[in-house]
């Protein structure tokens, strides 16, 4: 069994400003799952913090990326650690932060060998710059680790791609708008939007991804979960809402089946704001749903 590290990377790089001179609340998001007793439910061996560089809402203007030069030094650093973990056959549970923390995350698996990427999200976050209006690398990060985009970003320490894009498989997605979607349908990636995953059954689309990574000879897979990708109405405290969403059953039985999977090397969580949940009802339910799935299924 896999001795857990809770990883804490307290990051709002890939995010605009909620308002002007308002930086996004997520990054303070470990520090809130703290509070509500995620750190103690899951047992981890070590609890280990990365902060990122200063927060700028200005665009670089060479990518017309927000914090660009930040990101590329808190990736290098985030994969240092990451790489270690893994190599010391440690199982990184990451607490985000936005989902700029995954270039950090991908850089070091691609260091480790080739793996795949589970990528369980509200939006696809697989966007060319041109088409964002924010420059904010939370809604590119897919894209990004898989090639797409600018080099500053996709190939630090030259080792683009860092997830190879056949090995990403994009599921939860319900922001159905052409344009949008068009960029993943377009690539080599494996789209399963809310609508498809219903269609399909969970079980049965879980199962073709993990039939994927074994046939592939892949060592091993990340799963990326971004609270956005649940109902709007269990988990309304995030930056993008849209309207419905996965239900705590459906959520619980999807992850419960990765969980177990002895390829799965890692996993992050992103994207919910404290300052969105004043009171904290929605995290206490989802840091009680997360962790009993967690602890009924890892390694056992």
């Amino acid at each position: 069994m896999k001795e857990i590290s809770i990883v804490e990377f307290t990051s709002n790089l890939g995010l605009k400003e909620p308002y002007p001179g308002k930086e996004p609340g997520v990054n303070r998001l470990p520090d809130w799952l703290w509070k509500h007793n995620l750190h103690k439910l899951i047992k981890a061996k070590n609890i280990i913090r990365v902060d990122p560089p200063r927060y700028s809402n200005i665009k670089d203007p060479q990518t017309n990326i927000l914090n660009a030069d930040s990101l590329v030094t808190y990736s290098r650093e985030q994969a240092y650690l990451i790489n270690n973990l893994i190599s010391a056959n440690k199982f990184p549970f990451v607490l985000g932060g936005d989902c700029s923390i995954l270039l950090g995350v991908a850089m070091a698996l691609k260091q480790k060998g080739n793996y795949g990427l589970f990528y369980l999200d509200g939006h696809t976050d697989f966007m060319d710059v041109s088409l964002s209006e924010t420059g904010g690398v939370g809604g590119m990060a897919a894209s990004i680790v898989t090639g797409n985009g600018p080099e500053k970003l996709t190939n630090i320490l030259n080792l683009s791609p860092y997830i190879k894009e056949e090995n990403l498989w994009c599921v939860g997605n319900r922001e159905y708008d052409d344009e949008y979607e068009n960029q993943i349908k377009k690539s080599s990636a494996t789209y399963i939007s809310l609508k498809e995953l219903r269609k399909q059954g969970i079980k049965n689309t879980v199962e073709s991804f993990l039939l994927e990574v074994k046939s592939k000879k892949l060592d091993g897979f990340w799963l990326h979960i971004d609270v956005d990708v649940l109902d709007d109405a269990v988990m309304p405290c995030v930056d993008s809402r849209t309207p419905d969403g996965l239900t705590y059953t459906e959520f619980n039985e999807l992850t419960s089946y990765l969980f177990k999977n002895p390829k799965l090397s890692g996993l992050e969580i992103t994207i919910l704001d404290p300052d969105l949940d004043e009171t904290g009802e929605y995290t206490k339910e989802f840091v009680s749903n997360i962790t009993a799935a967690f602890n009924q299924n890892f390694n056992t």
